[in-house]
Parts: structure tokens; sequence; C-alpha cells
């Protein structure tokens, strides 16, 4: 059932990608409703690596959930919003501290947009003397925007020491940024502010508090497959896992 699921979203999704080449350095394809995810892209140690964010469409202007990875097309960004939906963009949240999250908090607060941040991430930004976000929100804070409401929600320490998830629980949207691995990835990826032997505790958190999502946005390559926080949870087992059988060799 799933697989049939995540084909017709796969096809929907090249139904309403506004006519985008898969060459294009933005890349803004239609979730459901108001939501949109779009998919820019940082060459990192020589590979071209996607990364997913997304933006909601209320009636007091355009939500957006974490900043493109290429700053090329922080603007691109603003201009295809305004041009798609005749809106602006109000308010901008970085889900942790990396550069393809939080990157984008000066320009967007430069171009009057309100940025948010929770205050690990704050501290991390300001630790590492780079720009800020101009609000600091508690770790759990609800928001109501025009006709939406979601919840931030740390859950604890996982691929970042700061990292956030957002759940609409109307629509049943998860957006989880770089704390969900897509199915497609083979491993954890990055791991040099990760705390994997809490990142297991951590995904349990937030399948126990948000249940039955219809979609599932993780931080990098496909968002299709609803499977990605289940997919999550087995690769840090995994490493967990493997970790110890090395240890035990020593």
């Amino acid at each position: 059932m799933r697989k049939v699921a995540a084909i017709i979203l796969f096809f929907t999704i090249l139904s309403n990608s506004f006519g985008q080449s898969e060459n294009s350095p933005l890349q803004i394809s239609h979730l459901i409703g108001d939501f949109y995810v779009y998919k820019t892209f940082h060459d990192y140690k020589g590979t071209l690596i996607s990364a997913n964010a997304m933006y909601l469409v209320t009636d007091k202007g355009v939500v957006l959930f974490d900043a493109p990875w290429d700053k090329s097309q922080f603007q691109p960004l603003l201009d295809s919003i305004k041009s798609k939906h005749n809106k602006d963009v109000v308010m901008c949240f970085a889900t942790h501290s990396h550069d393809d999250r939080a990157g984008g908090l000066e320009f967007f607060r430069k171009n009057g947009i309100k940025t948010y941040t929770i205050k690990l991430t704050d501290a991390i930004l300001k630790n590492k003397n780079e720009k800020r976000a101009e609000f600091v929100i508690p770790n759990d804070t609800i928001f109501k925007v025009g006709e939406y409401k979601f919840e931030v929600y740390y859950p604890g320490k996982g691929h970042a020491l700061d990292n956030i998830v957002v759940w609409f629980d109307k629509e049943k949207v998860l957006y989880g940024g770089c704390f969900v691995k897509s199915t497609d990835a083979k491993d954890l990826g990055y791991l040099g502010d990760a705390n994997v032997n809490e990142w297991e505790k951590s995904i349990k958190k937030v399948q126990a508090k948000f249940k039955n999502p219809k979609y599932i946005i993780p931080g990098h390559e496909d968002w299709t497959d609803t499977g990605s926080l289940d997919h999550t949870l087995k690769l840090v087992q995994e490493y967990k896992n493997n970790a110890s059988v090395e240890l035990n060799k020593k």
C-alpha cells in the first residue's frame, strides 16, 4: 500500500512541478493544499547534493521552513513565490544551525522577513560568530498564522544537537528537515555534529507524539515515501550495532 501511495504522490508531483526541468537550481513542487516543497543544490566535496525545504501559503503571507542551501537562490525563491502566489514571505524558521538550514537568516531578515530559531540554535550560531535569527523561541511552540496552525518541536539530539521538526496536525504533515533521512539514504550522512546514541530516542519521541503522518519531508533526497522516519530509525540502529561490534573487536 505504501508503494502505491508513493507512486501516486510521485506522479502528482510531476504534474505540479511548475514546468521546471530536473536541472533547474530551484525546483518547487506542490505537496497538498497550500504546502509546497522546494529543492536546491550544493556542491559538497565534489558531489552535487539536493536539499529539501518547504513553504506554506497563508492568507497572512508565506511561511518558509529553512533556507535554500544554494545562496544564489535566496532571491529567486522570493521572486518565484511572489510570482506564483502573489504573496510575500513573512516568516522563516531554521530547523537547526547548519548552513543548509540557517544560511539565509540574515538575507531574509534584511528583506523584512521575521526569522526564528530555538535558543539552542541561537547559542550555536552565536558561538560560531554566524548570523542569528531575529526571534528566539521556546523549544516547543505552537504558531497560528492565518488559517493554519503548526507546532515547532524539539525532540532531542539527533543529526544535530539542536534539530527541530514542524508538525501540522490537521493536515498530518511532518516537516523533518535533516533530523529525518530519506528512504533513498544508504547511511546517516554527515555526523560531525550528531549524537547517534540519542537519535534513536529522539525519533521514537516524534513517532509517539505525531501519529500517522500522511507526508514526511526529510532534509535531503527523495521525499515521496512516508517510510522515511522508520528508515531513519533503522539506519541509526544499524550504525549503533556496527559501532558496538567494532568496539568489541578491540
